[in-house]
């Protein structure tokens, strides 16, 4: 497995679980198939700037660096402020209209944003299809997207 897909499987995880040792994430990867060692995940913690924090039973886990989702949502909220023009929801589908050129700009940062109800995107030059994962996933993108173009 390349470098960034595993890297990929490791912020699904962060995502979904608090894993608090690097032994942790051998574990969980090699549950999924993905042989792994101890000092791969090493590397890949420093490579992708992980950070431990406080965690609500009083141990720490591993997080994404907290800066770059924020500088991430700044930057999605500043495109959809500059190139919205609407959007609209069918099933577990969200279409987005953006002005010509902001498409795939648009679909990059709402992948970075690693949302867990999205299981992906497409994005042309106007349009971005965002696929959610199920009717209430929909739902709760309808209410990030809401909130994301009412901050201002």
């Amino acid at each position: 497995m390349k470098k960034q897909e595993r890297q990929r499987y490791i912020k699904r995880l962060l995502s979904s679980k608090e894993i608090e040792r690097q032994e942790d994430f051998v574990s969980l990867l090699r549950a999924e198939n993905i042989d792994v060692t101890q000092a791969t995940i090493s590397r890949d913690i420093k490579d992708m700037q992980l950070v431990k924090v406080p965690s609500a039973t009083g141990g720490y886990h591993y997080s994404m660096p907290v800066q770059k989702k924020m500088d991430t949502e700044k930057k999605l909220k500043r495109t959809l402020k500059d190139a919205y023009v609407s959007y609209a929801t069918q099933d577990k589908f969200v279409l987005i209209k953006v002005l010509p050129g902001n498409g795939p700009a648009l679909a990059s940062l709402v992948e970075a944003m690693h949302y867990e109800h999205v299981f992906g995107t497409l994005g042309d030059d106007s349009t971005v299809l965002i696929i959610c994962k199920s009717l209430d996933a929909t739902l709760e993108l309808q209410q990030t997207l809401q909130r994301l173009l009412s901050d201002n």
